[in-house]
């Protein structure tokens, strides 16, 4: 059955978390362990929540405060975010809580300790508006922060439209995409805490290669469940991952017990960010000298993402423009979140009134055909129960080239900001995708990730549409990564061997059939 392709107007709200409960046998002796992730619920805008005092080691980095100035549209002098933004603060409605999996009790915060440290427990639990970010995490997002904005103006050209169309690029980062974002401060935090061993999964392996990076940087053991789709189509991505000093293994995989699970019932599985996660988190339960880092749907994730936004507003002022429609493709949602939250605090202050489009695949429409309901946000089981839009925590999405947004779930903030109302969400085919990919590259120049070809497909949809209304909107599109190691999929779609994968209803209603009743 294919997905929808048009605009959907239902809405969530959620919070995600992650729970492994009781003690069990890890490499390094038995250790207890109940995690959830928790969500922002921001407070005073007045005062900044400062960073926790840390009692153990401290890292070593340099220290500088000088501003950054870009070169690039709406770059010229703009300096580099000092705090991140929580939405939560200036929602009228908070987002519901995350349950315990067996009493469907409310967690206790405490049970986050054994997989993250103290400050990001804070940032994921906090009620303040900004968050300070650390003088060390801003001295090393001098490497390639403030990122561009540009305008695509032989897009513009190509297509024929009246509209402005404007892409903020995070391609420029080490890793090639937005996700050092959050990797930077969660393997400082976890460093500056003294912690030796972070885990975590990856799909596309833009995170997986982001916290390989930061891992660099602090002197911590890194080690990756790669989804065996991407594992599979990305040898590249697996490569820089390794050179970062990474160990990556393929998921599912033989190493945990989930993994062993989901190969008896299926030797040929393609793996999926729910099976990956359930990989990483049961690693991370089972030893108590390692660390749990997720690169997408928390809200301390989605909090640092938000210097990408924060930017833009500041670039987009430079130049005198207003967005009129802030676009971004979505899996777990922290690209999407990133760009959008900042301009939602203007448009919730009655600053500026700009429509928001998520973008997601038609193989794994989240958003626009799961339901909004209390899951867990792995495969396994393993995590506390989360109010999120889903396709259930059993559904397995085809193994399309956007790896990265194959996740049976959605970030609860976007969950709850979707049920609220303030916006919302359309499927694209990749094939589509692809055919949108190859204008912006021979016209912009940029080879993007196969994860932002989507909001660039609904980009040229809304451009086309103005070019046939005569409006003249400006456009505001999440450009999150390059597309370097994913040239395999372009060479499927240039040889007319690229196919437009969908789920079955069949597929689908099962899994929705598994989801927890509460």
């Amino acid at each position: 059955m294919a997905a929808s392709a048009s605009a959907s107007a239902s809405v969530r709200p959620s919070l995600l978390q992650v729970q492994v409960q009781g003690a069990v046998a890890g490499r390094h002796g038995s250790h207890p362990c109940s995690l959830y992730l928790l969500p922002l619920i921001s407070g005073s805008e007045k005062a900044p929540l400062p960073c926790l005092p840390m009692t153990k080691q401290r890292v070593a980095v340099r220290r500088s405060f000088t501003t950054r100035a870009s070169s690039n549209h709406g770059g010229a002098g703009v300096s580099i975010p000092k705090q991140w933004y929580n939405l939560v603060a200036d929602l009228p409605v908070k987002p519901p809580p995350q349950l315990h999996p067996q009493t469907h009790q409310p967690l206790n915060p405490g049970d986050l300790s054994p997989l993250f440290p103290d400050e990001l427990i804070r940032q994921e639990l906090t009620e303040e508006r900004f968050v300070d970010i650390p003088d060390e995490v801003i001295d090393v997002y001098k490497l390639w922060r403030p990122t561009p904005l540009l305008r695509a103006r032989r897009l513009e050209k190509l297509l024929g439209t009246p509209a402005k169309i404007y892409y903020k690029y995070e391609g420029t980062s080490p890793a090639g995409s937005h996700k050092p974002n959050t990797a930077v401060p969660q393997a400082w935090y976890n460093a500056a805490a003294g912690v030796k061993n972070v885990v975590t999964e990856t799909g596309a392996g833009q995170w997986g290669s982001a916290l390989s990076f930061a891992s660099s940087l602090f002197g911590l053991n890194c080690e990756v469940w790669q989804v065996r789709a991407s594992y599979d189509q990305k040898p590249y991505r697996r490569m820089m991952m390794e050179t970062w000093g990474a160990k990556v293994h393929a998921s599912p995989s033989e190493v945990t017990e989930s993994g062993k699970k989901i190969l008896e019932d299926d030797p040929a599985s393609p793996g999926s960010l729910g099976i990956a996660i359930s990989e990483a988190v049961e690693v991370a339960a089972t030893n108590a000298d390692t660390k749990y880092c997720l690169g997408s749907v928390l809200n301390h994730v989605l909090l640092h993402q938000t210097v990408i936004g924060e930017e833009c507003l500041e670039q987009l002022a430079a130049v005198g423009d207003t967005p009129d429609v802030v676009i971004g493709c979505t899996g777990g949602g922290s690209n999407f979140g990133g760009l959008v939250f900042p301009f939602m605090r203007e448009k919730l202050a009655g600053r500026m009134s700009p429509a928001f489009k998520a973008v997601e695949p038609a193989a794994c429409p989240t958003l626009t055909e799961g339901v909004y309901a209390y899951d867990f946000g792995d495969t396994a089981g393993l995590t506390p129960l989360m109010k999120m839009h889903t396709l259930g925590h059993g559904f397995v999405p085809d193994p399309i080239h956007a790896g990265g947004l194959r996740y049976h779930g959605m970030a609860p903030l976007i969950s709850h900001v979707y049920e609220l109302g303030f916006m919302e969400a359309i499927a694209i085919h990749q094939t589509e995708c692809f055919d949108a990919a190859l204008k912006f590259a021979r016209t912009e120049g940029i080879i993007p990730a196969p994860e932002p070809t989507h909001a660039i497909a609904a980009a040229i949809r809304e451009a086309l549409e103005c070019k046939r209304t005569g409006e003249k909107k400006v456009i505001l599109m999440a450009m999150c990564g390059h597309g370097h190691f994913d040239l395999a999929a372009y060479e499927r779609y240039l040889r007319g061997d690229m196919v437009d994968l969908s789920h079955s209803a069949v597929k689908l209603q099962e899994a929705l059939a598994a989801i927890p009743k509460i």
